[in-house]
């Protein structure tokens, strides 16, 4: 009986744009997650501060943070759509209950989120000092052939420069605000911080980039060898 040869599926192919600023408006989209990874973000957080308000006893509060989240990664689950943004957020309800239960304190349920927001700040404004801006990286993933190939551009590197301080601006307000209040303990002004100036103050941070870019052409262009 004969054998018939399967043809090969073909790749599908990277997005192709026709300038730097659609390439960066794309990426930081699919970074972000949209709206619904924006507000899976949120709720979990929303939920464990109303519930220490309404109740003030930690584990409840983790226990109903928890849950909630789960709730949304079997929604994620059951409409076969990715789980990532909820797995982030578990992740992040997880260490920070590890912290909090072990302290008693329920604010240290936000002191692994706030270490995290300062490594990566420590990384982001690293990374443009020595002029390979963040924003760069995620340009490059748009061209798998040759990832690096912004940097030999310098009017991109510079467009990259300007929305990486950008995106820089909403962590460091956070921790500037977050800090004092986890020192003195205020539970519920870190959750409604946490809260108002994180979605909210990206979202915002967001908008200006796309200012940014949409006041610029800069054409894609492939690098000279």
């Amino acid at each position: 009986m004969p054998v018939t040869a399967t043809a090969p599926q073909p790749t599908p192919a990277a997005p192709v744009y026709d300038t730097v600023e659609a390439a960066v408006r794309a990426q930081l989209a699919k970074a972000f997650g949209g709206k619904r990874g924006t507000v899976e973000a949120a709720v979990p957080t929303i939920t464990f501060t109303l519930a220490w308000i309404t109740t003030e006893q930690l584990q409840l509060s983790l226990i109903l943070s928890g849950g909630i989240a789960a709730v949304l990664l079997v929604a994620r689950i059951v409409q076969r759509s990715t789980p990532q943004f909820v797995l982030n957020s578990l992740f992040g309800i997880g260490i920070g209950a590890f912290f909090a239960l072990r302290s008693g304190k329920a604010e240290d349920a936000f002191l692994p989120g706030m270490l995290w927001i300062a490594v990566v700040e420590a990384i982001m404004i690293f990374s443009i000092l020595v002029r390979w801006p963040f924003m760069g990286f995620m340009l490059g993933a748009t061209n798998p052939e040759d990832p690096l190939a912004w940097h030999r551009d310098k009017g991109i590197v510079k467009l990259c420069t300007k929305v990486s301080w950008i995106m820089v601006l909403p962590g460091l307000i956070k921790l500037t605000v977050q800090i004092p209040l986890y020192l003195a303990g205020q539970v519920v002004w870190l959750g409604i911080a946490k809260i108002a100036l994180g979605w909210p103050v990206y979202l915002a941070a967001l908008a200006t980039v796309g200012w940014v870019l949409a006041r610029g052409r800069t054409a894609m262009r492939p690098a000279v060898s």
